[in-house]
């Protein structure tokens, strides 16, 4: 018998890749699954191979019935504060998906839900599970202080549906990822933010699908967005394309697997003498299944694992601290 029992809450397309990631872990059995759309959660079970299980469309119900060792949050970010909140004041952890939540005051309210609760709340930011960005982690820590930190995003992505009605797409679902990243590659957290949000006139999108932004890290370090979600060709990695410069060199990424860097072996005359050096990308568990697996071991042992709220609402300020930038045409300082 698997050591932990999981509730489900959304079955749309995440919820039923969460499906199959625990459905598919030998420690985890999925003892319900919830949606408040009549036949979604039977249909998702269906499809993951899940049976013997209570499908419903109330939570709070099936919480109190169940009590599950987890809850595993993938509703829309407008939903996260309600789940994550009533899940913890039942005395249950929770595994949410990104973004925390759709302001910093709700996010607010569930850091202190995990505090009150004394219950663990973890946000998936499922791309810090990347066995390059680690590799590339490790260069960029081989060059002594750092100084600046650059990542480009550019893609012409047409999804459809409710991201081309948002206000802001790029910023608000998908740069959150990059700046989680960027707090993960130079070991700080932010500070300030100055930043432009654009639309160019051939966009598909209504809300502004471009962006620019420079943020000001506690450690010094100056980190420069610029990204696209209308950028048709050339495009970048999902990950972002990176370069890091330091005190002994620079190093880039291209988000696939290419890590070098070039790194000062002797200083004098115009220019200094270089050594090229390349990271390793290390063996992960990627994705979805490295945040449970992260997340499982939490639960174990009580160490603190990435994506823990305390440490996740950093990143989501970035992105509403850009977002108000933006809208101000001000530099703004961020606030948790």
């Amino acid at each position: 018998m698997a050591r932990f029992r999981a509730l489900i809450v959304g079955a749309g397309g995440m919820g039923r890749a969460w499906g199959h990631n625990l459905n598919n872990h030998p420690d985890v059995d999925v003892v319900g699954w919830v949606d408040v759309r009549p036949g979604a959660a039977e249909e998702a079970c269906h499809v993951v191979g899940l049976t013997g299980i209570l499908a419903s469309t109330e939570f709070k119900t099936s919480l109190c019935q169940l009590q599950p060792d987890f809850v595993v949050d993938v509703t829309p970010p407008e939903v996260h504060s309600q789940i994550t909140i009533e899940s913890l004041r039942a005395g249950i952890p929770v595994l949410g998906e990104k973004p925390m939540a759709s302001s910093m005051e709700e996010a607010r309210q569930m850091v202190a839900a995990s505090d009150e609760a004394g219950k663990l709340y973890m946000v998936s930011q499922s791309r810090r599970y990347d066995g390059r960005l680690k590799g590339y982690r490790r260069l960029v820590e081989s060059l002594g202080q750092l100084g600046i930190l650059n990542a480009d995003f550019y893609i012409g992505a047409h999804f459809g549906g409710f991201r081309d009605e948002m206000p802001s797409p790029l910023v608000l679902d998908m740069a959150i990822h990059t700046f989680d990243a960027a707090r993960y590659l130079c070991a700080s957290d932010p500070v300030a933010v100055y930043a432009e949000e654009f639309n160019p006139a051939w966009s598909w999108y209504q809300g502004d699908a471009c962006a620019s932004a420079i943020f000001e890290m506690a450690n010094g370090v100056r980190f420069t967005y610029r990204g696209s979600w209308c950028a048709e060709g050339l495009a970048t990695s999902w990950e972002s394309s990176w370069r890091a410069v330091g005190e002994r060199g620079s190093a880039n990424w291209d988000g696939y697997d290419d890590i070098r860097a070039e790194v000062v072996r002797s200083k004098g005359g115009f220019h200094s003498e270089m050594e090229l050096a390349f990271g390793e990308a290390e063996t992960v568990p990627a994705g979805i299944a490295g945040s449970l697996a992260e997340f499982l071991e939490a639960l174990e042992t009580g160490n603190t694992p990435m994506g823990e709220c305390h440490d996740n609402i950093k990143s989501l300020a970035m992105v509403f601290g850009a977002i108000e930038s933006a809208a101000t045409a001000r530099r703004v300082e961020i606030r948790i």
